[in-house]
């Protein structure tokens, strides 16, 4: 198995890196590393390691985990398609690639049913996937159809060529017509399962947003990421007071099974073989937009 460090990893301790991107238990995560079996850009490091982005993770072909990642019959809303890449439009509620006890009917398994050729840069179980948005979060992702792309691809998401719109509905009336986000995230030591706020072990993270229509306790928001951090809309949006309505780990409350009203509408990109401009774009989904319609403008 084969893993390569993306910006969003870089500065991870070895050991939880590898337990949040393979399908191995921390005993034999420990095991391994113990014995010098992993390879990180052809050296041997010890679990407290912190990778660095574009590392090449190296681990023996006969520790493989036995399950494999099964193709599914899943729909899959394909915006464009051709011999390099995949543009879905992705549900809400669809999981980007399996993790920890969660194996079957993700956007993944959909996929390896839908081709066979995808990159494996990110290892068995994310193929083709260059970078994701959350399960509740709906819209348009970007898939590899093959390693060079990916690779390619992959440097653009990290120079920040590649322009990526999110629609938020949020709780408030923000004032002011526009504004940006400059708050470093990590880890929530107390919840590994939440991002925060935090000055230390953290990463640097920023969100323009601009007001699209203000509703009666709540306003409709343009969203623009310059990085690409975990949850990162949804923990810039809380820190200012303006959690994403809906969101059952960020916001107040949780009112319904729909998850975040948060929707990855567009993304830019010039083509990596054509060098064409590329532009995809999603509508909200239908229980979005019907929300919104019985809302009372302000």
């Amino acid at each position: 198995m084969v893993l390569i460090v993306d910006e969003s990893d870089k500065g991870t301790r070895l050991d939880k890196y590898l337990a949040l991107h393979t399908e191995y238990s921390r005993s034999k995560i420990e095991k391994m590393l113990k014995e010098g079996l992993i390879e990180v850009d052809g050296k041997e490091e010890k679990a407290s390691f912190k990778v660095a982005l574009g590392s090449k993770i190296i681990i023996p072909d006969d520790y493989e985990t036995e399950n494999h990642l099964l193709g599914e019959d899943i729909h899959l809303n394909i915006v464009y398609e051709d011999d390099d890449i995949i543009v879905v439009d992705k549900p809400s509620g669809m999981v980007v690639h399996p993790g920890a006890g969660n194996k079957e009917h993700t956007l993944a398994n959909a996929l390896i049913h839908h081709t066979k050729t995808l990159s494996s840069l990110n290892g068995e179980f994310r193929p083709g996937i260059v970078h994701r948005i959350d399960k509740d979060t709906s819209g348009i992702i970007l898939v590899a159809k093959n390693d060079r792309v990916h690779a390619v691809l992959a440097e653009n998401f990290k120079n920040k060529t590649i322009k990526r719109v999110y629609i938020a509905l949020v709780e408030g009336e923000i004032p002011s017509s526009s504004g940006t986000i400059d708050a470093p995230i990590g880890r929530d030591f107390k919840d590994r399962k939440r991002m925060c706020i935090r000055k230390d072990n953290s990463k640097t993270a920023v969100t323009h947003f601009r007001v699209i229509e203000r509703f009666k306790g709540y306003t409709l928001i343009e969203l623009r990421l310059e990085t690409g951090r975990t949850h990162q809309i949804r923990i810039h949006m809380k820190y200012i007071g303006y959690p994403v309505y809906n969101d059952p780990v960020y916001s107040h409350e949780n009112i319904s099974g729909f998850g975040q009203f948060l929707h990855a509408k567009s993304l830019e990109f010039e083509h990596p073989t054509t060098h064409k401009n590329m532009y995809f774009e999603s509508d909200l989904p239908e229980k979005f937009k019907e929300f919104l319609s019985k809302l009372e403008k302000y």
